[in-house]
């Protein structure tokens, strides 16, 4: 026993196990905030380590490959690993080793060392949030799991929404090696605060499936290669996308046929027979797809089509996050007296709302209707994510929550990455089409004098130059409108889910 378990355990049961719950909850939500902060606070610096590490545009996006893909692939394997090794001490050393590894990407000095150390940083922060998830699942009581989902939503979507603003302010005031080694005093804090607090947890003496693992690993990793690497390819025309995409559903289809034929097979089979953990895992992707849709069309619409600098537009869209926590802490004031269905559904509707809304925005869109919106999405978001785990483990037993949360979060993170891939391809060709389009109705005569623009191949060229700066923004309106109708969509998905237990709070029973 740790010494600070020793020293709780002479405290009073109700205030030391209060107390001891929301340290260890914090202590998960920094990890995941670290994790997801990752993700997306290198895409505002790319430019800067581009310069600094001699790469091309094509290469340096390996910077962000890299880290996708191992983490999409190392999550795989955490349910197994976390069984054989015990969560608590497989979440602490993918900590430290996350810690440690980020470092080394602040002084890589070449393309080829930076992409090694993105590969291992990937592989520590794959079992962060699964495993964070699952601990908090484990150290609270049914009536406590509303609000303490609430913290790690916060943690894992704060991370995210807050990453290119504090990576676009690290990279301005200092350099871009600083969005790295920002992790290392938060990072030695966490750890020794998890060694401390974390109660151990029990190993299970069960062979890891390593021919499962191999096959899921070869379709994630094609998949993630194919999704990240299709647009610059040109999709189906490449080779490369076309052998990526045979060889991920190849290792799909040995995966499921492998699973139904061992003894021991990499996912617990029993899990899959939860009804509400099959209806969510759609409803996981989607939500993965809006987050990281919103968190990449938002920083460039602003900044590319409406002009604003990275440090402005960051300051802009961060009222979203602060309407995040608000619809988080709603949820979590209400969990123990509300059917989670509906709080789901509302949020999805409120996010669709404010896309719809967007999509009738234009170049002359003003800062308030940018971050009213912003603050309606992130109530939205907050509102549908937390109860939406909630549902997820309300009938599953606690015997699979490691696996599953594990599955989840490598349906989000797939979610996420391919609607991304989707978002940015349908982008460049709405952008075209919407260009050729405007084009049919210009005239080089009547439109130059019309915008006041010079005669000749100048003019020609500013024109050609302002349309193609509304066909982006006419591209981005109709991606909002998309993202609009796949709320709607999801909807039925959640309803169709059971409620659960219905759970009430001690001081509630007592009344």
């Amino acid at each position: 026993m740790s010494v600070a378990a020793s020293f709780v355990a002479d405290v009073p049961k109700a205030s030391a196990g209060y107390w001891r719950k929301l340290l260890i909850t914090t202590i998960l939500m920094i990890a995941i905030m670290m994790q997801s902060l990752d993700a997306t606070i290198v895409n505002v610096a790319l430019p800067h380590m581009q310069a600094s590490l001699n790469a091309t545009p094509d290469q340096i996006a390996w910077v962000i490959t890299s880290f996708i893909v191992a983490n999409g692939i190392a999550m795989a394997a955490t349910g197994g690993v976390a069984a054989q090794v015990g969560r608590t001490r497989l979440f602490v050393i993918a900590l430290a080793g996350f810690t440690f590894v980020s470092v080394l990407c602040g002084i890589a000095q070449t393309l080829p060392e930076m992409v090694i150390f993105r590969l291992l940083q990937g592989i520590f922060a794959a079992p962060l949030v699964p495993l964070a998830q699952a601990i908090i699942l484990d150290i609270h009581e049914p009536h406590e799991v509303g609000r303490a989902m609430s913290l790690w939503s916060a943690g894992m979507i704060g991370g995210l929404v807050f990453g290119p603003t504090l990576g676009g302010y690290l990279t301005d005031e200092f350099s871009w090696r600083w969005c790295f080694y920002i992790n290392l005093p938060v990072g030695i804090v966490a750890v020794l605060a998890a060694v401390a607090l974390i109660p151990a947890s029990q190993t299970e003496a069960r062979r890891f499936d390593w021919s499962g693992f191999a096959y899921l690993a070869l379709a994630l990793g094609c998949l993630q290669l194919g999704l990240d690497r299709g647009q610059q390819n040109g999709w189906l025309e490449s080779t490369e996308l076309k052998i990526e995409m045979t060889l991920a559903l190849f290792g799909l289809y040995m995966f499921v046929v492998h699973s139904a034929t061992t003894k021991n097979p990499f996912l617990d089979p029993s899990m899959f027979r939860d009804r509400n953990l099959m209806l969510s895992l759609p409803v996981h992707a989607v939500v993965g797809l809006l987050m990281m849709g919103a968190s990449l069309l938002w920083p460039q619409m602003v900044q590319v089509e409406l002009n604003y600098p990275v440090l402005t537009a960051g300051w802009v869209l961060a009222p979203r996050a602060f309407g995040m926590v608000a619809g988080m802490t709603l949820y979590g004031a209400i969990s123990n007296r509300v059917d989670p269905r509906p709080i789901v559904v509302f949020g999805l509707l409120v996010f669709g709302g404010t896309m719809y809304t967007m999509s009738g925005w234009s170049l002359m869109v003003g800062d308030g209707p940018i971050i009213a919106m912003g603050i309606l999405q992130g109530v939205g978001m907050g509102l549908a994510f937390s109860p939406m785990n909630v549902l997820t483990f309300a009938t599953l037993s606690s015997q699979s929550r490691t696996e599953a949360t594990v599955l989840t979060s490598v349906v989000r993170t797939i979610g996420g990455s391919a609607g991304v891939s989707i978002l940015v391809s349908q982008l460049v060709r709405f952008t075209q089409t919407n260009h050729a389009h405007l084009g049919e109705y210009m005239t080089r005569f009547r439109h130059l004098q019309t915008l006041h623009l010079p005669s000749g191949v100048i003019g020609r060229i500013m024109l050609n130059a302002n349309i193609t700066h509304e066909a982006g923004m006419v591209a981005y309106i109709n991606l909002f409108r998309e993202l609009a109708i796949l709320c709607i969509l999801t909807v039925p998905l959640v309803f169709s889910m059971r409620r659960g237990q219905k759970t009430t709070s001690p001081d509630m029973a007592a009344h």
